[in-house]
């Protein structure tokens, strides 16, 4: 049971406001609050985000503000999440995850295609919140010539849709990714690991292809449903000199709980694009036999290349099958 209650936020809130982001620079050395020379919006916030077709909001927990956060439009269906500030007593309590909630679904009633937020590089903290909730770097990052030194990392996610990740994306989403595989191989798909695989070993799989997807030779897809990062594929190209025309599907997985959605039929798609834009229109994959991959490889037509008994260990110990398909993009 939660001590708190969120509601909109209002101007008469500011000292409120004030006092909690003030409690949270000051965990790290060197973050200043000058409100009147940089953060003046501070004192009449709710009319600040009015003003701008946004939203605000408060948690309160007798009558002290404990919470805050915001949202406003920018073009193109994109919102921006602003002032996510919890009390630090109230760190892992759920209530960060209770404002953000609320702040990304207005976004969406309004039409968000997509979410955004920057976020100081020293709140390390706060970096791994926002990855828990499926947000990934974005772009470069941005300095603010501020009192403080601030340099910030650009954070972005979209509502539904496949994104290609950058290393540095790769990089932030290792932890959601890496729960993602574990999940799918504790469903015994057969993606090269066996149940039950450690935490460890999932992030440096993914921390692997992160410096792969910086070297050029990977292409990492990502795909978000509702938000909320789903599902992955990669298209590895690290093929022999004399075979520049080729490359190899690997790891199209789906949150085991977030099936029947079509995410494994848009990533195969979407990865078919991409390999023709990278010049490589001949592919290939294995799966593993009898399973639902195969009927989506069958149905999307590829063509079976053969079958090889006993390739890999299944997860009750036996040894089972793989088919190997391959396909010419048109």
């Amino acid at each position: 049971m939660t001590d708190w209650t969120i509601r909109p936020g209002r101007d008469t809130d500011a000292a409120g406001f004030i006092g909690l982001i003030f409690a949270c620079w000051s965990l790290y050395p060197g973050v200043i609050l000058d409100v009147d020379g940089e953060e003046p919006h501070l004192r009449a916030l709710a009319s600040y985000y009015t003003d701008q077709g946004g939203a605000l909001w408060v948690a309160n927990r007798d009558d002290t503000v404990v919470g805050m956060i915001g949202t406003k439009p920018l073009e193109g269906g994109t919102w921006e999440i602003c002032k996510v500030y919890v009390s630090p007593d109230l760190h892992g309590s759920g209530l960060g995850h209770a404002l953000l909630e609320r702040a990304e679904a207005h976004a969406i009633a309004k039409g968000a295609t997509r979410l955004a937020l920057w976020s100081d590089t020293r709140f390390d903290r706060a970096h791994r919140f926002y990855e828990k909730r499926s947000y990934v770097r974005s772009g470069p990052i941005r300095v603010l010539h501020d009192i403080s030194d601030s340099l910030e990392y650009a954070y972005a996610k979209p509502v539904e849709g496949i994104e290609i990740l950058d290393a540095a994306a790769a990089a932030s989403a290792i932890p959601h990714l890496s729960s993602i595989l574990i999940g799918c191989v504790a469903e015994g798909a057969g993606v090269s690991f066996l149940p039950p695989l450690a935490l460890e070993t999932a992030r440096a799989f993914w921390r692997g292809t992160a410096t792969k997807v910086a070297a050029g030779t990977h292409v990492l897809l990502a795909a978000w449903t509702g938000g909320v990062l789903a599902g992955t594929v990669t298209l590895a190209m690290e093929m022999p000199e004399n075979q520049p025309h080729r490359a190899e599907v690997a790891k199209l997985l789906v949150d085991p709980t977030i099936r029947r959605k079509g995410l494994a039929r848009a990533l195969m798609t979407r990865l078919e694009q991409e390999a023709l834009r990278a010049g490589r229109p001949l592919l290939l994959l294995d799966t593993q036999a009898g399973g639902s991959a195969e009927r989506l490889y069958r149905s999307m037509g590829w063509t079976e290349l053969g079958t090889m008994p006993g390739h890999a260990l299944r997860m009750d110990g036996t040894f089972g099958d793989t088919v190997f398909f391959w396909k010419r993009l048109a």
